[in-house]
């Protein structure tokens, strides 16, 4: 399934005094992944469409400011392009990847990482009190760009110029920007991150027990328990918030440090395979082709001459 954001006109627009920003703060520094002065902020810059890149995202705010993107979540494409956003709410294993760019307009894109503490502090005061029904929703979305929002961004770009500024004017933009995601369109997902209680913050508790100990045989009854659930409603919201089941999440979290392990501490497939809890070295094998669409040894070698 393919889900798709029309984007309007005016934000695009808009979006060009942005990509000028990133563009003169990102030129000298190539492409990839750069931190700013503010901690919780980078930029991304890639010149040219990218190859897929599997990993696990946290909790994050990512803006497109130029170009286009796709995000892999399971069966499901995201695309979404200039003045359109990302929105992840819990810890995902997505393939991303660029679908536009070129040396002389290249992908540009805004990511703020999300803090939970802080949006849970917000929704206290913006409704203290306030009984919200609440249904199970997807762990990630994209929606467009509007122009409070998109000011917000500038405004938090503009502040690398003056240093100085960042310590106290920093957190207040912060602040603005999850106010702005929690009042806009998909404001009620957003809510969920960080509401006690809810589904998607059981769901997100488990999640982080999974990645603790991925390695070892998954019993589902006892993280349903943990989610204060019956297995087959756990399995249920499981699958609402992350689009896959249990066991096929913690499949790719396997299998991505597998690939990590072989591309980065030079582990041969058999003890990468056992190393992240297969006992087959077949099933690792064919597992990881499908994911990847290829086998591990071909992998490898293909990311070490991109």
């Amino acid at each position: 399934m393919t889900v798709e954001i029309l984007k309007h006109g005016a934000a695009v627009n808009e979006c060009k005094e942005l990509a000028a920003l990133l563009t003169r703060y990102t030129h000298s520094k190539g492409n990839g992944i750069h931190k700013t002065d503010i901690n919780q902020l980078e930029f991304m810059r890639e010149s040219s469409a990218s190859t897929s890149i599997c990993s696990v995202y946290e909790p994050v705010f990512a803006l497109v400011v130029q170009g286009k993107k796709e995000a892999l979540l399971g069966e499901e494409t995201y695309c979404y392009g200039a003045a359109q956003y990302l929105v992840v709410s819990v810890h995902l294993p997505l393939s991303a990847f660029v679908t536009e760019a070129t040396p002389d307009k290249p992908y540009l894109g805004f990511k703020l990482n999300l803090d939970p503490v802080q949006l849970c502090d917000i929704i206290a005061q913006t409704t203290p009190g306030t009984s919200r029904k609440e249904n199970s929703v997807r762990g990630l979305f994209v929606s467009n760009t509007d122009a409070p929002l998109l000011d917000c961004a500038m405004r938090l770009t503009q502040l690398l110029d003056t240093p100085q500024h960042i310590p106290i004017l920093a957190p207040l933009i912060i602040r603005e920007i999850y106010y702005r995601l929690l009042i806009g369109e998909q404001g009620e997902a957003v809510r969920q991150i960080a509401t006690s209680g809810s589904n998607m913050q059981r769901i997100a508790e488990v999640i982080k027990l999974i990645k603790a100990d991925f390695t070892k045989p998954m019993r589902v009854e006892e993280l349903a328990g943990q989610a204060s659930m019956s297995p087959s409603s756990f399995h249920h919201h499981f699958k609402l918030v992350t689009s896959m089941s249990p066991l096929q999440y913690q499949k790719q979290l396997r299998l991505l440090e597998a690939r990590r392990l072989m591309l980065a501490e030079n582990f041969d497939a058999a003890n990468a395979a056992y190393q992240v809890g297969y006992e087959s070295q077949s099933q690792f094998s064919r597992e990881y082709s499908r994911m990847f669409g290829a086998p591990p040894i071909r992998d490898i070698e293909r990311l070490r001459t991109a």
